[in-house]
């Protein structure tokens, strides 16, 4: 069995209700991986079933080729990091990095060289003689990581671990969290609810929905080429567009017949037919918007509409067009700005427009008419 975290038909109930479904993937050597999903998913299930907290009602997880389902958690060679920190707050820095090795009875000397590798590892040696409460919420997490990592554990997992913290603190942290990751080597799993947090250090995603696997894939997987409805919507945001092929047009696109938008073209890369109905997302940052009508360009979709709303957030802006009934969002960024240049304003009448490879094409069983 290949090397890492394999987990192999996992089901778990909590009373009456379903937290995990019949769940199988697996985890390489290494890896920074990101289970991700909103609350009630089954991802902190999941990492509690994996450090030996809990067991599943079937199914067997592996770690490097051995079944360690039964095995209690005092014997797994696994570590977690919670979002509370859980530091002893009556000991030092020092003391608190070196607590697990003086449970295992490591000789004095590993001890001091090992909690000064850690020390300088999490860049606060300076800070080793002083309690929890006289340092940041961002330094707690660092020396609880720390501590996580002195016994060189096989795998570390982080529980929700920046959710306590502001966001550019939480920034912070995710860089210095991927860099940590890069300096030991070892598999770090990373539980969120934040979808930023995960693209922003994962080497890959699974998306957890009611207990079910939606997805596992790169960040830019996820991202660009979702499997789901529900994964589209929940990585950034989307406009929808229910409709059915009416026409394929050369080899890779078509034209689709909405309920409530004109005909648009798209890149048909599931090679759908004729009347099947599909659901097609489109990121906000895919669409251009203008005053002006663009020059034609085979399969671009170009259509006139009228702002609605304007939100305006420093490194770029948010607008909501209005295209007939129907509402659209677009996300333009702000590269060239000028102070005296004439922004969009709401109730302008504006052109919107996107390529017809910039859609992605997600299937649809049901009749949408």
């Amino acid at each position: 069995m290949e090397k890492g975290v394999v987990f192999k038909n996992i089901c778990k109930k909590h009373g009456a209700s379903v937290a995990l479904a019949d769940v199988s993937f697996s985890i390489k050597k290494g890896e920074f991986f990101s289970i991700l999903g909103p609350s009630g998913c089954g991802k902190t299930t999941l990492l509690r079933l994996l450090a030996g907290f809990d067991h599943p009602d079937s199914g067997q997880i592996f770690l490097d080729g051995v079944d360690i389902t039964a095995l209690p958690s005092n014997r797994r060679p696994i570590n977690t990091v919670f979002q509370n920190y859980a530091l002893f707050p009556h000991l030092t820095i020092w003391e608190n990095i070196a607590f697990g090795l003086r449970i295992a009875k490591r000789p004095e000397s590993v001890i001091k060289s090992e909690v000064e590798r850690m020390l300088h590892l999490i860049q606060m040696p300076e800070h080793a003689h002083k309690k929890p409460d006289q340092i940041s919420g961002g330094q707690k997490q660092r020396v609880a990581i720390a501590r996580a990592l002195v016994n060189h554990p096989q795998v570390l997992l982080l529980d929700e671990p920046l959710a306590a913290l502001d966001l550019k603190l939480r920034q912070k942290m995710l860089i210095d969290l991927d860099h940590i990751h890069d300096e030991v080597g070892i598999t770090f799993i990373f539980v969120t609810h934040d979808q930023t947090e995960a693209m922003s250090v994962s080497d890959r995603i699974a998306v957890l929905h009611k207990g079910h696997l939606e997805q596992i894939g790169s960040p830019i997987q996820i991202y660009e080429a979702p499997e789901s409805h529900f994964v589209a919507d929940f990585i950034g945001d989307t406009n929808f567009f229910d409709g059915r092929v009416t026409q394929k047009i050369e080899k890779d696109y078509s034209l689709l017949t909405l309920r409530d938008f004109p005909d648009i073209y798209c890149f048909n890369d599931k090679q759908l037919s004729a009347n099947e109905f599909v659901h097609l997302s489109v990121r906000p940052e895919k669409i251009h918007i203008s005053r002006n009508r663009p020059e034609p360009i085979p399969f671009v979709n170009c259509f006139e509409a009228v702002v609605s709303e304007v939100i305006y957030k420093g490194d770029h802006t948010n607008y909501g067009v209005l295209v007939g009934s129907r509402k659209i969002s677009i996300t333009k960024q702000h590269r060239h700005f000028l102070l005296d240049e004439k922004t969009l304003q709401w109730e302008d009448r504006v052109w919107i427009w996107w390529y017809a490879d910039d859609g992605f094409i997600l299937e649809r069983n049901e009749d949408l008419t």
